[in-house]
């Protein structure tokens, strides 16, 4: 449980929510003390769940609980598969879904052999949009090398023309719900993020992307190009922004799964991590 989320409704009011209908939660701090992980891992939890940053010190834990047997939501090794943009991307290229031809850059300062445009350029490790520049001139690449010189490795994509705003999809273990946000390539064309009616082309995709990733608990930002959709994102444990009720949803699918992957759900604990 990162600071950053202390506040957020994900996941903390679906670990109170667990605690009033009966479930015992551990909620587990990394950054705010020492884990003992021989006393955690004792605890018999049917499962363990993970929100965090990418790279954050709770992957290393929800990949130790793995590792000793616990069953995780989503799957741990699902989980790295979307963390690593880039291997995100090969995974949809490979399965021919619609994602962006996508180069991969060691350094900011190799963005200097790109030219032409316009283009998208991201962090390897980035998440909420952090990092994410478009790129139409010459001086657009400079500020995005001096902007990105100390995020790592970075992708590089074609820009894909659309109306200015990201249309968001979650999935609550199948469960899909469709949102209207603003993108960060045009903070200018700002948008009320609310929930919008799900187009069937759009929802056959992302069934297909949850599939292919192995993930029941996750979101997706698409944006509606010339070609149709395009998928510029694959989220594990979103924040399920704009999806009515959502802690109750989400809290009951914790549950569903738990059950599958442990083989039964009594009132032992359910961890709940951020």
């Amino acid at each position: 449980m990162e600071d950053q989320y202390r506040d957020d409704v994900m996941p903390l009011h679906v670990a109170r929510h667990l605690l009033a209908t009966g479930h015992e939660v551990d909620i587990v701090e990394p950054g705010r003390g020492v884990v003992r992980i021989d006393e955690l891992l004792a605890r018999g939890h049917d499962a363990w769940v993970l929100k965090t940053v990418s790279g954050g010190p709770g992957l290393s834990l929800f990949d130790a609980a793995a590792a000793a047997g616990i069953p995780t939501v989503n799957d741990a090794r699902a989980v790295h598969t979307v963390r690593d943009k880039t291997v995100a991307a090969a995974i949809a290229r490979r399965h021919g879904l619609p994602f962006p031809p996508t180069r991969f850059v060691a350094a900011a300062d190799l963005l200097h052999r790109f030219d032409g445009g316009p283009l998208v350029v991201k962090p390897v490790a980035g998440d909420s949009g952090r990092g994410v520049h478009i790129v139409r001139s010459a001086r657009d690449l400079r500020e995005a090398r001096g902007a990105l010189h100390r995020e790592g490795f970075l992708l590089v994509q074609p820009y894909v023309p659309n109306p200015g705003v990201d249309v968001k999809v979650y999935s609550v273990a199948g469960d899909l719900h469709a949102t209207v946000r603003t993108s960060p390539l045009h903070p200018d064309r700002p948008v009320e993020t609310r929930e919008i009616p799900l187009p069937d082309d759009l929802a056959a995709l992302v069934t297909r992307i949850g599939e292919v990733y192995d993930l029941d608990l996750f979101g997706i930002d698409a944006v509606e190009g010339p070609d149709g959709w395009t998928i510029v994102d694959v989220n594990d444990f979103p924040s399920f922004r704009g999806v009515p009720d959502a802690v109750p949803r989400v809290a009951a699918a914790v549950l569903r799964l738990a059950d599958a992957r442990h083989g039964r759900l009594g009132t032992r604990a359910v961890t709940a991590r951020r």
